[in-house]
């Protein structure tokens, strides 16, 4: 969906509240058993802050009580589909280096953003870099990346809620969902 958001926008649910807690859920347990303890959780701003908020609760729960911190990288300014350049808007503070990295955020699309931050990780000495994405959109990519931890797959729509964003608009939906034009 491009241009401007329709003045009356209804938004159809795609992924509803209770599955999105549920896969959070399996996904905390799963990365809990196979990452070390001592691994560094990176969100990736400023999309992912809302899953992130309740996969570090999941990873608790999970008996993976990891350290977190956060980087805001930008490619996308107010439009619908990535610029290709990538920007360090605020950087993390925790020293990366040895340490294992699960960088997590809410879409995997062009793959540009998240190969950006892994790389970024790399260079700074972390032993390993993991990806962690509530959603993965693999026909949209352009970098040679794929997530190590996926929650959904998803299809070619605009997707907004649950911290997805329409030029900053829709984020505090507790689902995802696709915004259609009104009746």
């Amino acid at each position: 969906m491009t241009g401007q958001i329709p003045d009356r926008p209804h938004v159809a649910i795609r992924f509803s509240a209770a599955e999105i807690a549920a896969r959070v859920d399996e996904m905390a347990a799963d990365l809990a058993a196979k990452l070390p303890a001592d691994t560094l959780v990176v969100s990736v701003l400023k999309g992912s802050f809302v899953f992130a908020a309740d996969l570090i609760r999941a990873l608790s729960r999970a008996g993976a009580n990891w350290s977190m911190d956060f980087v805001t990288l930008s490619s996308y300014g107010t439009g619908t589909q990535t610029t290709g350049n990538v920007r360090i808007v605020r950087d993390i503070v925790d020293d990366v280096r040895g340490r294992d990295v699960l960088l997590v955020d809410d879409i995997l699309e062009s793959g540009l953003t998240l190969s950006f931050a892994k790389n970024l990780m790399k260079e700074r000495g972390a032993h390993r870099v993991w990806i962690c994405t509530l959603l993965d959109k693999p026909h949209k990519r352009r970098a040679p990346l794929e997530a190590d931890f996926t929650g959904f797959r998803a299809g070619d729509e605009f997707l907004v809620g649950y911290g997805l964003d329409w030029a900053h608009r829709f984020r505090g939906l507790p689902y995802i969902g696709v915004v259609e034009k009104a009746a």
